[in-house]
């Protein structure tokens, strides 16, 4: 959950924001009254998680970062800033500090480095953009992949990680790409699936297969299923 830091923050998220795209600006209104995609939260066992997955062809046909919303702005902070502001483990710096560099530390959870400069991070969504699009975004409403693209109500949906280890997950499921640590990987799965199953996406046959591996290795893996917004 988010701390009472930038509690503020996302109240005003949850009732008008103004979303700044790549190629210019507009504002969406009521973003929180898109289409939920999961109410209440649950857990279970990692593989049972999977199997409550559909498994589908992907296909990335349309799909641009245009279709997704840019990170929006409140009170003077950007979405970039409020994600280093939480995960800052100094918790020193505040939303004060929006205006200027951000100072503390950061714990960079795919390659497990210390970070004590906030220009060598990048924010990344945990299930990327273009992954969302081929697994079913690419149906969704522009509200809905707005309020996708700079969700902060869930920790666990971006973060903050090193700008390499960013670049070399790039858009790649796990499939493709697993952190370089293989103690990471049941809680990356866990995280990637619990995701997927809030959002409503599905998985390619590949996709599943390396899922499916990976926990076979995670007898004690929960998963958590939280509420949308």
């Amino acid at each position: 959950m988010r701390t009472p830091r930038i509690k503020s923050f996302i109240f005003a998220i949850s009732t008008s924001i103004v979303l700044v795209g790549v190629t210019g600006c507009e504002v969406l209104d009521g973003i929180a009254d898109a289409e939920s995609p999961s109410e209440g939260a649950t857990g279970s066992g990692l593989i049972d998680a999977i199997d409550q997955l559909s498994i589908e062809e992907e296909d990335r046909t349309g799909y641009s970062r245009d279709e997704f919303s840019d990170w929006i702005t409140v009170d003077g902070c950007t979405t970039r800033q409020l994600v280093l502001i939480e995960e800052d483990l100094t918790e020193s710096a505040g939303v004060d500090d929006c205006s200027g560099g951000i100072d503390g530390e950061w714990s960079s959870v795919y390659d497990d480095v210390r970070v004590s400069e906030a220009s060598g991070l990048d924010i990344d969504h945990f299930v990327p953009l273009a992954e969302a699009w081929d697994s079913g975004a690419d149906q969704w409403s522009a509200e809905r992949r707005a309020t996708y693209a700079v969700y902060l109500d869930d920790d666990r949906h971006l973060i903050a990680v090193t700008a390499a280890s960013n670049r070399s997950k790039s858009d790649k499921d796990p499939a493709e790409w697993l952190p370089e640590d293989p103690a990471a990987h049941c809680e990356y799965v866990a995280t990637w699936v619990a995701i997927k199953i809030q959002w409503e996406l599905s998985v390619d046959q590949a996709e599943y297969d390396a899922l499916i591996e990976v926990a076979g290795g995670c007898s004690d893996t929960e998963v958590e299923i939280r509420p949308v917004g």
